[in-house]
């Protein structure tokens, strides 16, 4: 290969490496709660495993395996597979109902302001 295309390869390697992540140093790495990473080398002990750390991100050790994500009243079940990982646990279980705009029926409201 020439140089050139070792090159371009190791400038796309390094957007993409920046992008994923570009609010956080390098340097730092992905936070992870204490307990995950002292869990993340075993995924066996990882499936069923509930989570309170929404803030802790997604490494690649935890793909395939099933967790509980804490949302603020229950656990909501959520399996990882490699298009979640370097997201935030919390994304994945919403703390807040999606409710509909109500529509209103019914005889009682169609007169109103006419005459």
């Amino acid at each position: 290969m020439s140089v050139f295309l070792l090159h371009c390869l190791l400038i796309v390697e390094l957007y993409v490496s920046t992008a994923v992540c570009s609010s956080r140093a390098l340097w730092k790495g992905a936070f992870v709660d204490a307990l995950l990473a002292r869990i993340k080398k075993n995924r066996e002990n990882m499936n069923g495993k509930k989570i309170w750390s929404r803030r802790s991100s997604i490494l690649p050790e935890f793909v395939g395996s099933t967790v509980l994500i804490y949302n603020g009243k229950n656990h909501v079940r959520c399996k990882i597979t490699e298009g979640k990982v370097g997201h935030k646990f919390g994304e994945f279980a919403f703390t807040q109902r999606r409710r509909p705009h109500r529509t209103i029926t019914g005889k009682g409201n169609q007169g109103k302001g006419r005459k």
